[in-house]
Formats: C-alpha cells, structure tokens, sequence
C-alpha cells in the first residue's frame, strides 16, 4: 500500500521527471525474459504516451510493463508474471474498506485507541480508521486477485506519476517472491514490524526509482496538485505511517549489510518489534527482542475481560494487546497538531528536518526520548456489563530497559494526561480528565523500577475493581 507522506498539515506530491516523447534507446528485445526487460518493453525505454488527458488501455500497458522492468532492474530480481493493473476512485475505495466485525472486537479496538488519546470513548475507532485510509491511500496491492489498484479522486485514468504505481508493482513482486499472505501479525507492534521489512522495501525501491526519473530515465509526469487533510486524523496517521518512514531506513541497513539476499532473509524472519525498526542494530541481537510482559487480572465487580474473536477461521488474535514503540511515540506526537496548547512533543522533535527541508525518505523520527528504551507492553481490555454498555477499562503494563527509562516515560505520560485535561486527585498516582471531555475517565499510573502500569476506568472508585493497587 502506498500512502501520501503529509507534512504538518501539508502533502508531498513527489513529481517523477518529465513528460515523455517518442522514441527508443533501448536494445532489441531479447530472445527470452530477463531482468530488466518485460513484455516488449526495457527500463530505460521511453514511450509515446499523455497523463494529462488519461491513459487509455494501450497506453496503461505500456507504462505498466516498463514500470516492471525497471523494478526488476533495479531489485536484480524477475517477475513470475504479469500485474493487472486498475484505477478505481477514492469512494470505490472507501466502499471496499467496510469490515465486518463483531461487537467485541470493536469494544477491545475502541479501547486501544481511546488509551492512546486518538478517540474518544463514544466514536468508532474503526470508522475513524477507515475514514483515514480513504483520504491518504494513494494506491494498494490486493494479494487475493494479484491485482494492483491506484486509487485516483474523481476516477480518472491519470497517474500521479510512477511513483505509486513502482511501490505497488514492489508489492506484486514480494507476494510472487515471497508470499505475503504467510506474513500475519497478531498485534499492533508485531504487525508495524513486519511492515518495516514489506513497506519499508517497496518506499526504498521507490526512491530509486525516482531517483532516475529526470535523468537516467525519462517518467510519465504526474499532477502537482495536493490532497485535502481536512478528513485526516493526524494521531492515527503517524501511527499508521511509521513502517514508511522508518521502513526503508531498515531495509537500507539491510541493503547495505547483505546485498539484497539480507533483504529476502528478512521476509523469512522479520522484526519482532517495531523497535528493531527504529533501531535496525537492534535487529540481530536477541537480547533486544522484546519481553513477554507479565500482566494477570484481578478485575472484580462485575468488571470482565474483552476477548475478541479471530477475524478469520486461522486467525491467531490475542486476547491482548501489545502497541509497541512506533504507536508511543505516534501517541505523544498527536500532541504537536492536536491544537490543545502547548504540545508534550514539539514538531521539530518529531520531524527529521535536514537543510531547513524535511527528509522525503524519512520524515518522521519514532525513536523519541519519551519513547526509547521500551522492552514490551501488554494491555488488557475490561468492560462492565451492569454499567454504560459503551463504557470500558484497560490496564497498560510497559516494561522499559532501565528505571530511568521507566521514570521518563512515566513523566511524560502525566504530562500527556495534562495536555488531554487530566488533574491530580488527592490519591496517590491518580488522575481524572474531568466529564465533557472525550477522553473524560479516572487513571492511576505508577512505577515500579522499569515497569509502569497505567489503569482506567470510568471513575476513581472503579479504578481499584479493574485492578487492585498492587
């Protein structure tokens, strides 16, 4: 999947090179496929083809196929066969995202994003996902058919140069090379790890290959127009968007490291946490793969566990949820373009600015000093049949390399609680975020050398029933 990389309210419309004339360099075609070479077209090739007007279906092909070599030129690697490619609007889009999930699967999502400070309590994170995802998706591979579609607002057949379309061709290749479908992550940590190595390598290969757009290689022009944000809820978008900004960070490393066989390798082993993302050093030392985090309930009260069911029949969901470093730091950034005042996280300490301009390749930095140091977390979702249906409970258990890593984080966590409204009670560790405002409930965080436990509930007296103080 493609995503616009948007900029403190602002998108990057990365334009690829020039228009393109009639016209060859290329060599004859070979007598057999090879790399760099597909259906009668070479990577360094030029076409007779307009955007502006739309491509039609010849025109399409043609780019799709050139498109595909220089992918392979540039991988070293060939495609087993050819990717259909179609353009669908932005509301055709929108329309294939509805899920169908079951109301406990909803309460526990709700819950994770509500302890996150992105959505209130009484909203439908997942609406609030999808709603995401339908202003910032430029385009997306669909393994079950092969089929690669560009999503292009108003429908038109334009592309917004080759950029979306090379990332995605990248995802066809992985799934033929690879098999993405054996690639499921069961939490929120393990899946931003995985998609460090899947997109992380598909944005990589993509600034190659803008990289020769203009020069090397001449590349279909796309429109400079930008997207509206109007719809985007930053909070959910930097959570979203980590694996494409640390992503070809890490697979970079790897590159460097091992040639592009070290880049396979790590289909087959991908991280285990989005901190080995973030720090890629990390990657092949399992004294930093993360901890299971101990976490037993003691809920009493009526108050119960929230256990989703699997989405599929092989589905391996948890009864947990482990969020990792990447949805942290997403979580204290929120802060910088919330508009509620003085942010916990300023930009500049998120953004990675190079020459007074931000780094296209990677925008944003995860490894904040709030965030670093994490070792694993757990949270276990409670709700309360005799009480508000919509109201719920949670406990965050987060282990941290050191007690200085453990008393920052929890510091910074009490500043957030501030900035969301939150004021101390006269009980130890406890905090209230006053009635009207979305995130209006109880906390109590402590710490305990490098373990910090957060508790919610919907008030002080229910924090002791979802959990003793212990």
């Amino acid at each position: 999947m493609r995503k616009a990389p948007w900029l403190v309210l602002v998108v990057l419309v990365v334009l690829s090179g020039c228009n393109l004339l009639g016209g060859s360099q290329a060599p004859p075609d070979p007598t057999a496929d090879v790399v760099g070479w597909e259906n009668g077209h070479w990577h360094n090739g030029t076409l007779d083809v307009t955007n502006e007007d739309g491509l039609n279906a010849s025109e399409r092909e043609a780019v799709v196929a050139r498109s595909m070599a220089r992918i392979e030129y540039i991988r070293d690697a060939e495609f087993n066969q050819s990717v259909p490619v179609e353009i669908i609007s932005r509301e055709e889009y929108r329309a294939a995202q509805a899920g169908n999930y079951t109301r406990t699967f909803r309460t526990f999502d709700n819950a994770k994003f509500e302890a996150m400070f992105f959505v209130g309590e009484r909203r439908d994170a997942l609406a609030v996902q999808r709603q995401n995802m339908g202003a910032s998706v430029l385009g997306y591979y669909d393994p079950q058919n092969g089929t690669i579609k560009l999503v292009a607002d108003g429908g038109q057949p334009t592309l917004d140069g080759e950029g979306t379309l090379a990332h995605e061709l990248v995802h066809a290749l992985q799934d033929q090379r690879h098999n993405l479908s054996t690639m499921r992550a069961s939490t929120r940590d393990g899946y931003n790890a995985q998609n460090g190595v899947v997109e992380g390598e598909a944005n990589y290969v993509q600034q190659r290959y803008e990289d020769r757009c203009g020069g090397e290689w001449e590349c279909v022009d796309g429109s400079s127009g930008s997207q509206e944000s109007s719809d985007l809820h930053f909070g959910i978008y930097f959570l979203e968007f980590f694996p494409y900004s640390d992503g070809p960070g890490f697979v970079s490393h790897l590159y460097e490291q091992g040639g592009w066989s070290a880049v396979d390798d790590a289909f087959a082993s991908p991280p285990t946490s989005a901190e080995q993302v973030i720090y890629p050093d990390r990657y092949t030392d399992p004294a930093d793969d993360p901890v299971a985090v101990e976490l037993r309930d003691s809920a009493t009260n009526g108050w119960e566990r929230v256990r989703p069911d699997p989405q599929t029949p092989n589905g391996q969901r948890p009864d947990y949820a482990t969020l990792g470093q990447s949805a942290l730091s997403a979580m204290f950034a929120y802060t910088a373009y919330a508009d509620r005042g003085q942010p916990v996280i300023e930009p500049r300490q998120f953004l990675n600015v190079e020459g007074g301009e931000i780094d296209r390749s990677d925008p944003y930095d995860y490894g904040l000093s709030v965030t670093s140091g994490w070792e694993g977390d757990r949270m276990h979702v409670y709700r309360n049949p005799d009480t508000d249906a919509n109201e719920t409970a949670y406990v965050w258990r987060i282990e941290w390399e050191s007690a200085g890593d453990a008393r920052e984080f929890a510091s910074g966590y009490r500043q957030l609680l501030r900035y969301w409204g939150g004021e101390r009670t006269d009980r130890a560790n406890t905090w209230t975020v006053p009635d009207g405002n979305r995130f209006a409930d109880a906390f109590r965080v402590t710490r305990d050398g490098a373990t910090v436990t957060v508790v919610n509930a919907p008030t002080v007296d229910d924090l002791g029933d979802v959990r003793d103080g212990s």
